[in-house]
């Protein structure tokens, strides 16, 4: 790497560049840090939603900024799973409810799958995490809560968490209302007889022994030692104890808790660590702008969008202004993946400074893809519609003939598209077509658009998507539309069946001339809308 471009990266306004500096000067305050340990955290509650994977992405393109900055500095990022905690209630998405309500209460890992094919509730929703991270390509190691607790790998800290109890609790109990405040415990004890967590207060603690007192659900003392797995601690303590036991110089969090990433940091420092460096991002809404919950399955599932687009259009999603609350549903897609395709093809005329503050620099690592992909998205999906084919070899003839030197096989990321704007098209757009007949006004419009085109195609057969542009303009102005964008809502409506679209004159080049003369004279003949009322 070149001095400038160390330099540029140095003073980028990327956000992924500002959180990395971050790191770079707590690693000059605390230079015995290695490897640098990042970290993000799921609680498989509730199945994976888009919004478990956005922190995972924007993480990794902050490690990726940091070791730009550090070369040689080694990183680490661990994938935690909270599967231990307890389940307390059941979302109302999940099958087998009946099943499950017999083990409420109990961790998340010993909840039968109510699905079948895993062997904890846990253990599904840790796989079909995991599953996605590892198709995207991400660097990481998991870890179970679990896992972690009953392998001892706790245990140092767990002994510090009690010996340094009463701090712990003058950090927590201040936070707390009269009645929480009465039984409030940092740590949970695991039933020995019904194996559910107890939120239950403490009758006792040995410090020296490392063991606490409490009566269990039968009303029976029961003493257990705080590590090997018996117990697990309240959630902000946790936290503070995650970052402690393992050393976590970075983790980012949702806005909705800042408040406990402020008291698991003193929690933190009660211990003798020290809190790591992060930020607090928005969150997702859904399409009614109410916040996506795991519990209720709101909002989009990582499937779910690798359904409709690509992993690179996703990561852009969740690259773009993570300060600020975004809605994050279906209608989102297309716009998302043309972005991306915008990106990447600003990309290959940047370099140095400018190259780095391109969201796809960050999405790829610094290596985006080289393929060039001439068509939007928005494209492909009104070529579905206009051609009435969900046929990719179909939609291929279109795209062969509009450009020779396309095929599948020497750009396989429009192919993917293709495929993409198919499933859209079908789930989405083919469910909301409503085609409407065209007013008297339109209709004289569109009788001379037809006109024009039959021309052009006869004249100039290989007109470009501007020539033919020209032409939708001078008919709209010369029939009296104004503002234009009523003409262009007109031509949407009564030839696509939807309110909006694409550049028309693009779709035109690439439908073909011929086949938009055609569409227009079945709209002109009442062939693509139901007739008007009287």
């Amino acid at each position: 790497m070149s001095q400038a471009l160390h330099d540029a990266m140095m003073a980028s306004t990327a956000w992924p560049f500002e959180e990395a500096r971050k790191l770079l000067a707590r690693l000059e305050k605390h230079p015995e840090t290695s490897p640098v340990l990042f970290e993000t955290g799921y609680g498989p509650s509730g199945l994976p939603h888009i919004g478990t994977f956005g922190e995972v992405a924007r993480t990794a393109m902050v490690r990726h900024a940091f070791e730009c900055l550090a070369p040689g500095v080694e990183t680490h990022l661990i994938a935690f799973s909270d599967d231990m905690d307890g389940m307390r209630k059941i979302p109302p998405n999940l099958p087998n409810q009946e099943m499950l309500k017999a083990h409420i209460g109990k961790p998340l890992s010993r909840v039968p799958d109510p699905f079948g094919t895993h062997e904890s509730y846990a253990a599904h929703n840790n796989a079909r995490l995991r599953a996605f991270l590892d198709e995207f390509g991400f660097a990481y190691e998991f870890m179970s809560s679990t896992a972690t607790y009953a392998s001892g790998a706790f245990d140092a800290a767990l002994l510090r968490m009690i010996a340094v109890y009463d701090e712990v609790m003058a950090i927590i109990l201040p936070t707390l209302g009269p009645e929480r405040r009465a039984t409030y415990s940092p740590f949970l004890p695991v039933s020995p007889k019904t194996g559910r967590v107890l939120q239950v207060p403490l009758l006792g603690r040995d410090a020296a022994a490392g063991t606490i007192l409490f009566a269990d659900e039968d009303g029976t003392r029961t003493e257990l030692p705080v590590t090997g797995g018996h117990v697990k601690c309240q959630w902000k303590a946790d936290w503070a104890l995650r970052w402690f036991a393992l050393g976590v110089d970075y983790e980012m969090a949702g806005k909705d808790l800042i408040d406990s990433v402020t008291l698991s940091s003193k929690i933190v420092r009660a211990l003798g660590g020290t809190p790591p460096e992060g930020f607090n991002y928005e969150l997702f809404l859904d399409d009614n702008g109410e916040k996506i919950s795991k519990t209720r399955g709101n909002g989009l599932t990582i499937e779910e969008w690798l359904r409709y687009a690509s992993p690179e259009s996703l990561a852009l999603f969740m690259y773009q202004a993570p300060r600020k609350a975004k809605r994050l549903y279906f209608d989102v897609i297309p716009r998302a993946v043309d972005d991306y395709l915008q990106f990447l093809k600003a990309y290959r005329g940047q370099d140095g400074a400018e190259a780095i503050r391109n969201p796809v620099w960050h999405i790829h690592a610094g290596h985006p893809p080289a393929e060039d992909v001439p068509l939007t998205f928005a494209l492909l999906l009104n070529l579905v519609s206009a051609s009435n084919s969900e046929d990719r070899s179909v939609l291929w003839g279109f795209i062969r003939r509009y450009d020779k030197t396309l095929s599948p096989e020497k750009h396989p990321l429009l192919d993917r598209l293709v495929d993409y704007a198919i499933t859209y098209f079908h789930d989405f757009v083919k469910p909301a077509k409503s085609f409407r007949p065209p007013t008297d006004k339109e209709r004289a419009a569109l009788a001379d658009l037809k006109d024009r085109f039959a021309t052009l195609a006869d004249e100039t057969p290989d007109a470009d998507g501007e020539a033919i542009q020209a032409v939708v303009y001078e008919v709209g102005k010369a029939h009296g539309f104004e503002p234009l964008r009523d003409w262009f809502s007109a031509l949407y409506e009564v030839l696509l069946g939807q309110s909006q679209g694409p550049r028309f004159g693009s779709f035109v080049a690439l439908y073909g001339l011929g086949e938009t003369v055609a569409l227009l004279e079945r709209a002109l003949a009442g062939g693509l809308a139901a007739p008007a009322r009287s």
